[in-house]
């Protein structure tokens, strides 16, 4: 694998790789002597997603917005095929300064550098004209269908996913709260570079409310990064403040959306609930398994979302 990889580099990009690194089954690390690369290679998405995709995200570099570029090919194409086990697409992304920071080290300043790169994120959005015809509105893709994979005897989660589905399905919809978002910002998928803030693996973009953008960060800060020395429900309600206030110096944030927060939270938590029953096998499931899908069912149906 490693060595188709190094062949594939040399002969599409003219990148001479001495080096490749697994980071998941999907991204490759290559170090060359042009420097570092970062190399995605599935079919987790149509050509046709991921290049609208591309293009949308190279449209943010340009115009000044944190995010991860793709480095076109020797033909200036920025997605190529690549043959493995099975014909797979190919895109290449330089290596973006930053580093993901230790949990402690999410704090409020931080976090609103965070906030002022999604608005500004959302703001250039609005101006952007080529085709998104192929990415999809959040509601149509399978992550989100939770009466299919949730199991029917969980009727009060299933009850309570139907009219959460249906309530955030008739929020009212405008150019300024409504777009094309990351739709995947956790705090892994940030790189932090001094005031520099980065973010990455755009793959999952969908057509979504941009609060969603920020209930992501706020869900993943507080399973993961809160460490104590206080209490978690300040610590929620000060990282909260800082995105906000990041996020109103580059663009729009009404009340109004401001009061849906509690609906995004919400969804997050029973999308992750959903990736349980899609991707885990429930005949083998790990006691690590067992306790983790069991506190989001109790978390879920006592109505204790974050």
């Amino acid at each position: 694998m490693e060595a188709q990889i190094m062949k594939f580099l040399k002969e599409a990009y003219s990148i001479g790789c001495y080096k490749v690194e697994t980071v998941t089954n999907e991204i490759y690390r290559c170090d060359a002597k042009q420097g570092t690369f970062f190399v995605r290679i599935t079919n987790y998405k149509t050509y046709q997603e991921q290049f609208e995709e591309v293009s949308w995200t190279n449209f943010l570099c340009h115009q000044g917005v944190g995010a991860s570029k793709a480095v076109h090919s020797s033909n200036h194409q920025y997605i190529e095929k690549i043959m493995l086990d099975e014909e797979k697409l190919a895109v290449v992304y330089k290596a973006a300064a930053g580093i993901h920071l230790p949990r402690a080290e999410w704090n409020t300043s931080v976090l609103k550098k965070v906030g002022k790169q999604i608005g500004k994120m959302h703001r250039v959005t609005g101006s952007y004209r080529e085709s998104t015809a192929h990415l999809k509105d959040w509601y149509e893709n399978k992550e989100y269908d939770f009466l299919t994979h949730i199991p029917k005897e969980e009727t009060v989660i299933r009850e309570m996913a139907y009219h959460l589905l249906t309530e955030i399905k008739g929020l009212p919809k405008n150019n300024s709260n409504y777009g094309l978002i990351h739709g995947d910002l956790w705090l892994e998928n940030i790189l932090v570079d001094g005031s520099k803030i980065t973010m990455i693996d755009f793959q999952d973009c969908e057509k979504h409310f941009n609060i969603f953008d920020l209930a992501v960060p706020i869900y993943s800060a507080m399973e993961f990064s809160f460490s104590g020395g206080g209490n978690i429900k300040d610590y929620r309600q000060s990282i909260t403040q800082a995105l906000f206030n990041g996020y109103r110096e580059e663009h729009d944030l009404s009340s109004d959306m401001v009061d849906t927060l509690p609906l995004f939270l919400k969804l997050k938590q029973l999308f992750e609930y959903n990736l349980m029953h899609m991707y885990w096998d429930h005949e083998q499931l790990s006691e690590e398994q067992v306790r983790i899908i069991n506190l989001y069912r109790m978390r879920i149906e006592y109505d204790h979302f974050l």
